[in-house]
């Protein structure tokens, strides 16, 4: 079983938690790692983007001048997209990004991302986060404490007010509970902070 250095909140050495390998120690499939991430990169996007055709754009109703005669390119319409104020040729619509996965593709994934985690040496697993108040000095001091990279994730089992309130004005870190955790997320940090209580729910998940 893959085995991860589990650390107290002021950074010692607690015990060491063992992972399941059906989990967290799997080859990792870069495909559908990748594929996950494009798949969430496009969700992101609201596709609400919409330019107006020459159908759509007002005015335009008169032909500017006589077809033949003048010495001037024929033109039927003021609203063409080469005139100024015509419609836009081409140009985006409204329309769906969205990139669909099936679930062992997802699972497939996910846990790849935790394995390649395990396997890099960047998660940690700590015993547990206590805040008496929502104070960002004290993720801080813990995050130093821990030598945490720049780009954390900090996971919990379930949302925690404090946790996320007190981390969420520091560069660089983010918190996610276990069940809003995604495979982008985990392999866009350098640290990959899991409390223990997390960990075992991942499991129960994903085993």
């Amino acid at each position: 079983m893959a085995q991860v250095q589990v650390f107290n909140q002021d950074g010692t050495k607690a015990s060491v938690l063992e992972l399941a390998d059906s989990v967290f120690g799997i080859e990792p499939n870069a495909n559908a790692m990748h594929l996950a991430v494009v798949s969430y990169l496009a969700a992101q996007r609201q596709g609400t983007q919409s330019t107006l055709t020459r159908s759509e754009v007002s005015g335009g109703g008169k032909k500017p001048w006589r077809q033949k005669g003048t010495g001037r390119a024929r033109q039927g319409s003021t609203r063409s997209p080469q005139w100024i104020h015509g419609g836009i040729a081409l140009g985006p619509k409204p329309r769906k990004y969205k990139v669909n996965l099936n679930k062992k593709v997802r699972r497939l994934a996910m846990k790849s991302a935790l394995s390649s985690k395990v396997a890099a040496g960047e998660m940690m697993v700590v015993e547990k986060i206590e805040l008496e108040a929502i104070k960002t000095k004290a993720i801080v001091e813990m995050l130093a404490k821990l030598e945490a990279a720049k780009k954390v994730l900090i996971v919990t089992e379930a949302a925690d007010e404090k946790i996320y309130k007190s981390a969420r004005n520091i560069e660089g870190v983010k918190v996610s509970p276990v069940n809003a955790l995604n495979v982008y997320d985990i392999l866009n940090c350098d640290s990959f902070i899991v409390l223990k209580d997390a960990a075992k729910k991942i499991e129960e998940v994903y085993a």
